[in-house]
């Protein structure tokens, strides 16, 4: 069986798995340089796409789209009829029927399948399912994870920008999903919320479209994050929190709004001395403690519940929560997927059909099955010469500049992970600066480290494999001044480690590095235009112009305009 998932709102993209095999996952923003969190745009875009990829439209059995809220409603509408989106079909505006944009305890269910005809996404059928769009984060997370791979039961706690925090209970064997509780009834925007009520993410609408005023919003949980490193945690003020919250009749959308105005408006009286970092980052800290108590709580209320954990949704980007959950101890086993939030949603809609009619419950897959890297020329005054990964770790451990890293199938999800990334020297403190500079990125911005896994555990603590920058680390005292570019302001970093066996130029050039330094970590961060998706090719590298050097598939090219 051959399923192509598709995502039509942010974040779009084309998914297709055959059988029980990611086959590849396209995500809008990845294609020519296109704009973070992009919308498909046109239904046509998916004929076009499987076209790209050696597909037709009539080679796919099941054509399944990804749930979504009314138009013109927030994601808490308390709806449980179908929905639609609008979009185009061959330049055409048209309203796509979809699923709602999740179930309601106790008035539907987890993962029910919704037939809708009228549109045939090029093949003859005219006809296509749809899930509930919390369904593809709960399959999507469980489908790829360890557990599924093993055959095992697994708990999925979901919380996405328009959800309150829910816990799922997946049954391998019996291919059921049922909804255990609701462990935070807050809606996931409430940190972008808050956050949006204290600088430097007040948001300037001024003059401001709608899809950019989307795309500020969805930009600053992952800001904020970092900008939090700048604060410290007080405590004292969880109480004052837990007051503000209580006052707030249930957790839709504008409840959570409410916190932010009420604790900006307030702040002098109810937290005197804190300022915009402390409260950012204390209330981050505080989402986290009362996400991991009531987690705790069902666990222990609970013994038959699994003590395997799935974690997805937007808010599983943040690792300050992911690391507390993994550390507290809360579960035996914690499984995040790479692209948890709605760039994994086409993956994601495609596992909910899979999981149903599948031959398994797990999809055998790989983070490196974006696009393509594209094939382009020369640049005008960019010198081409043959040069493998060993040359480019000669290259970096000389030069000391950064060396954007071209290579293979695009990353899936939002974290650059060695295909598409730029990679320096982190032994300079100044090089996180460099690199902020160069991608226009706030100073407060981390730059992250990739490691080999087989050296972690001598560089940082809690060290272990953690191939997707999910989780937070911090390096060993004899390891801090020696690869300061990766260290946080509050002295974290985001790792991604990288097995040396592993068949990817990354892991070539980093072992190359580390044979040649002794240092077996180098910067890595996303190679992109600001405000854009990955590049596509050398030529889009070249014009951006942040860097001297390019290296992609066998070649390095060389800016000949710019003197040593």
């Amino acid at each position: 069986m051959v399923i192509c998932g598709i995502k039509v709102s942010h974040d779009g993209g084309v998914a297709v798995v055959e059988d029980d095999r990611l086959v590849f996952s396209i995500e809008m923003e990845k294609l020519g340089n296109g704009l973070r969190y992009s919308a498909l745009g046109d239904l046509d875009r998916v004929a076009e796409i499987l076209r790209s990829e050696g597909l037709t439209p009539t080679d796919i059995d099941r054509f399944v789209v990804d749930g979504w809220f009314a138009n013109g409603a927030v994601p808490d509408t308390d709806s449980t009829e179908p929905s639609s989106i609008s979009t185009l079909a061959g330049g055409r505006p048209i309203e796509l029927a979809v699923a709602p944009y999740q179930d309601r305890p106790g008035r539907t269910l987890p993962i029910a399948r919704h037939r809708f005809r009228g549109h045939g996404f090029g093949s003859a059928a005219e006809e296509y399912v749809s899930y509930h769009h919390i369904d593809q984060h709960i399959l999507g997370g469980y489908c790829t994870s360890p557990f599924a791979a093993r055959g095992e039961d697994a708990l999925v706690l979901v919380w996405d920008g328009g959800t309150a925090a829910r816990v799922y209970h997946v049954a391998a064997a019996a291919r059921t999903v049922r909804a255990v509780a609701t462990v935070l009834p807050i809606v996931g925007n409430i940190f972008t919320y808050f956050s949006s009520h204290f600088e430097p993410f007040i948001p300037k609408t001024e003059g401001l479209s709608r899809d950019q005023i989307l795309r500020q919003h969805l930009a600053i949980p992952g800001k904020a994050m970092a900008y939090a490193g700048l604060g410290t945690v007080a405590e004292s003020a969880y109480p004052v929190f837990d007051e503000i919250l209580a006052a707030q009749p249930n957790p839709s959308q504008d409840a959570a709004r409410l916190v932010g105005a009420k604790t900006s408006a307030n702040r002098d009286e109810l937290f005197p001395g804190l300022s915009d970092a402390d409260l950012i980052a204390t209330f981050q800290a505080y989402l986290g403690d009362r996400l991991a108590r009531a987690l705790s709580s069902l666990l222990r209320q609970d013994s038959s519940l699994p003590s395997k954990l799935v974690v997805t949704g937007g808010c599983a980007l943040n690792i300050k929560w992911n690391s507390l959950l993994r550390t507290q101890g809360i579960v035996e086993e914690i499984w995040i997927p790479p692209f948890p939030n709605d760039s994994g949603a086409a993956i994601g809609a495609a596992c909910c059909e899979m999981f149903r009619y599948g031959r398994s419950p797990a999809l055998r897959w790989d983070v490196y099955s974006g696009p393509r890297v594209g094939v382009s020329g020369v640049p005008e005054n960019w010198r081409r010469q043959p040069c493998d990964e060993l040359g480019v770790a000669r290259l970096l451990h000389r030069v000391g500049e950064p060396v954007v890293v071209l290579s293979g199938r695009a990353e899936l999800g939002p974290r650059a992970l060695g295909n598409r990334s730029i990679l320096a020297p982190a032994t300079d403190a100044a090089m996180k600066d460099q690199l902020n500079d160069i991608k226009n990125r706030a100073h407060y911005r981390p730059v992250a480290p990739v490691c080999l896994t087989a050296r972690v555990a001598e560089v940082f603590q809690p060290g272990g494999s953690d191939p997707y920058m999910l989780f937070e680390h911090r390096t060993r005292p004899d390891w801090t001044d020696r690869i300061p570019a990766v260290l946080h302001v509050d002295g974290t970093a985001r790792l991604q480690t990288i097995d040396e066996s592993a068949n990817r130029a990354t892991a070539r050039i980093l072992t190359g590095y580390a044979a040649i330094s002794g240092v077996p970590v180098l910067c890595n961060t996303s190679a992109n235009f600001e405000g854009r998706g990955f590049f596509p090719d050398v030529a889009s590298a070249a014009r951006w112009g942040g860097t001297r050097y390019i290296w992609s598939e066998g070649y390095l090219f060389t800016d000949q305009s710019v003197t040593a």
